[in-house]
């Protein structure tokens, strides 16, 4: 695995890391590494390979990413906050 693609997997396993920390069942996503790799370096790489950190900081730039990588962090937020709010119904 090249060093690119190396990054490139961490940065989408840190887009999901959120969500899957609360909803187990939710997945890596191909299409968050596709539509957020670029940004991800672009944006963040000097906190790579923390994946933690990867993830604040894409938060923080989330005005300056593309359009399709906010799509994919817009869903998974969404995905997230539905999750959330299961949980605490069935409370």
């Amino acid at each position: 695995m090249t060093r690119n693609q190396t990054i490139a997997s961490l940065f989408a396993f840190a887009v999901t890391s959120l969500a899957l920390q609360t909803a187990p069942g939710l997945a890596f996503t191909s299409e968050a590494q596709q539509m957020c790799s670029g940004d991800a370096m672009r944006l963040c790489s000097s906190e790579i390979p923390d994946i933690p950190r990867i993830t604040a900081c894409m938060v923080r730039n989330k005005s300056q990413v593309s359009p399709g990588c906010r799509a994919v962090m817009d869903r998974e937020h969404a995905a997230t906050a539905a999750s959330r709010k299961r949980e605490a119904s069935a409370r």
